[in-house]
């Protein structure tokens, strides 16, 4: 039985601040990333994950514990297969406990996998809504008027499929890494269900969604005017514009759909 107490390196009458601060320290130096991302060090470090997770709950704690004297009691009477003297019991009572151990550290594998993904899809979704608004708020690109018909509709097409698009990951963001505050008078009554896990606020996300946009749109616009009257934008004039007009919003939601669309085939093939 793995001794999660000797996995953190603390003392078994540890304080749940001694343990958080152990777990910290090894995860520190434990994490895949310092470590070269290899598939040893990240099951080492699903290890010291489950054995913070297992301490910091009292009740998984207890149960640890419980086991931890058993397995160590010298004392213990039975007869089961799972305290039988006999080898052949013993050696598929440890084959069963590692095949429970490795199911366990597979699915802290697997948790932070999917965490590491959402994490990458919100930082591409919203820097490309940032930086695709700014290029085109600067450069204005007059490619709607070069286009037919067909060319027109090809790109409202993609506007809407990349606006509903924007809109889904966006939600699905918010659900993720934002909560709504309660109310002084459900704080009180329900003070043991809060979201503390999440780390923003819908105000403080929604603000900082509006402010990046406006802001990303407004520099834009600050160096199209400043840089307007390089000899750049007059020897390729068929890339650059000096109006802001209404199309130019088509492109940031195509710009997040194309990007997003390749990270998740990058993500599937790696």
């Amino acid at each position: 039985m793995v001794d999660y107490y000797k996995v953190l390196k603390v003392k078994r009458t540890a304080s749940a601040a001694e343990i958080k601060s152990a777990y910290r320290k090894l995860a520190r130096e434990r994490h895949p990333d310092v470590n070269g991302g290899t598939e040893r060090a990240a099951r080492e470090f699903a290890l010291i994950s489950l054995a913070y997770r297992t301490l910091s709950d009292p009740q998984e704690r207890a149960h640890h514990d419980t086991q931890l004297k058993r397995a160590h009691s010298d004392d213990f009477v039975g007869g089961s297969v799972f305290h039988t003297d006999n080898q052949h019991a013993q050696r598929l009572r440890r084959i069963a406990i590692q095949r429970r151990f490795d199911r366990r550290v597979d699915q802290i594998i697997e948790a932070e996998r999917r965490e590491n993904f959402a994490l990458q899809q919100a930082v591409f979704t919203t820097v490309t809504l940032f930086l695709s608004t700014f290029f085109v708020s600067w450069f204005k690109p007059p490619f709607w008027y070069s286009f037919q018909f067909f060319g027109r509709a090809i790109v409202v097409t993609l506007f809407c499929i990349g606006l509903w698009h924007l809109a889904v990951r966006l939600k699905a963001c918010f659900e993720h890494y934002t909560y709504n505050p309660k109310s002084i008078h459900d704080s009180l009554i329900n003070a043991d269900r809060g979201e503390s896990d999440k780390p923003f606020t819908r105000f403080a996300a929604s603000t900082f969604l509006i402010l990046g946009f406006a802001l990303s749109l407004s520099s834009g616009l600050l160096m199209g005017s400043v840089m307007k009257y390089m000899e750049i934008f007059n020897a390729i004039h068929y890339l650059f514009g000096h109006n802001f007009r209404p199309d130019l919003f088509f492109y940031p939601p195509i710009a997040v759909l194309i990007v997003d669309t390749m990270h998740n085939v990058a993500s599937r093939i790696d």
